[in-house]
């Protein structure tokens, strides 16, 4: 579903959840399985009636090995992945593991019949064995990289991104950048305050950029309380609406301008500016939910200057226009 389509259903209807399919792969490690059933599968029919669905299916006869002893036992087979709205492949064992064909079929039959398939870590593997990936850019965690290029040399492979979204194929880096991925999914579903909802709920920060470096060690919003980058964002985060500049930041971190844009790119894994933007389109996209602001007027308490500068901002990075993205969102909620 893209963040430009209505969502409306007849009068009196129920409203049709998103179907998200995870097949289980064997030998599985846990926490990318357990990613999209949390994030995707509990009930949270609170913020929009149509809250994914998820089912669990199986790649092959009997119970599956899981990491830790465990044995899963689905109730669906690959089947299930053909009324998937959204398939959520989780990580292989890697180098080990080859993905059966009738897993390689349901996928390739699934992205063609216009569902979205994501892989979280390693998963992105088995996605390049479907073809999936072939032509397009494509992350993994940053160890397998070399592996998935050697492998699948028509992928265009980045380890530095924590997530590609290339539209109907979504990539994720290792572990804890599953959840960003899935998180992502919400807010391209269901908009930016739904996001940051369930990622209040989860306890974890609710928005990381897909372009953010892999190579961090904690994101900046999540560092000691001492780390001055953790200061500086938490008072820069209060006062968007300000014409802040990196001198100014820099200031207050007690860095000149040269040694704060190279302690910052190290530390949060992007630049001050494109931090910037991200956090000042992050808060445009409630506003733009949430109230009835004039563009300009969201554009003012933002900091992202006028109208036009935020419908540039927004064309560019969420591919459509504010006031089109706000209509959507009006348009679901009265759904």
């Amino acid at each position: 579903m893209s963040e430009v389509e209505g969502a409306g259903h007849p009068e009196g209807a129920p409203a049709k959840r998103i179907r998200v399919v995870v097949p289980v792969l064997e030998d599985c490690p846990m926490f990318e399985l357990a990613v999209p059933s949390g994030v995707f599968g509990t009930d949270r029919r609170d913020l929009d009636p149509r809250w994914y669905e998820v089912v669990l299916c199986g790649t092959g006869t009997g119970p599956h090995r899981a990491a830790g002893g465990l044995r899963l036992l689905p109730e669906h087979g690959l089947e299930a992945v053909e009324s998937a709205d959204l398939v959520v492949v989780p990580a292989c064992v890697m180098p080990s593991y080859r993905p059966p064909r009738a897993l390689l079929e349901a996928l390739r039959s699934a992205h063609e019949r216009g569902a979205r398939v994501a892989g979280l870590c390693s998963g992105a593997f088995v996605l390049a064995e479907a073809g999936l990936l072939d032509g397009r850019e494509a992350t993994t965690h940053w160890m397998y990289a070399d592996e998935l290029r050697r492998r699948h040399p028509r992928v265009r492979v980045t380890e530095r991104s924590i997530y590609v979204d290339e539209g109907s194929v979504l990539t994720s880096a290792g572990t804890a950048s599953a959840i960003d991925l899935c998180l992502h999914i919400v807010r391209t579903d269901f908009g930016a305050s739904a996001a940051a909802d369930v990622g209040r709920r989860m306890v974890v920060a609710p928005h990381r950029e897909g372009g953010q470096s892999q190579f961090v060690p904690a994101r900046a919003e999540a560092a000691r309380p001492a780390d001055p980058f953790a200061e500086v964002l938490e008072w820069a985060a209060g006062r968007l609406e300000e014409p802040l500049a990196v001198a100014e930041l820099a200031e207050r971190a007690g860095m000149s301008t040269r040694t704060f844009g190279r302690r910052f790119a190290e530390q949060v894994g992007t630049t001050p500016l494109k931090w910037l933007t991200g956090q000042r389109l992050a808060r445009a996209r409630e506003l733009l939910e949430t109230t009835d602001l004039p563009v300009e007027a969201v554009a003012a308490r933002t900091g992202l200057g006028t109208g036009a500068g935020l419908r540039q901002h927004f064309r560019r990075r969420v591919g459509t226009s504010p006031a089109a993205y706000r209509r959507v969102f009006r348009e679901r909620s009265a759904g």
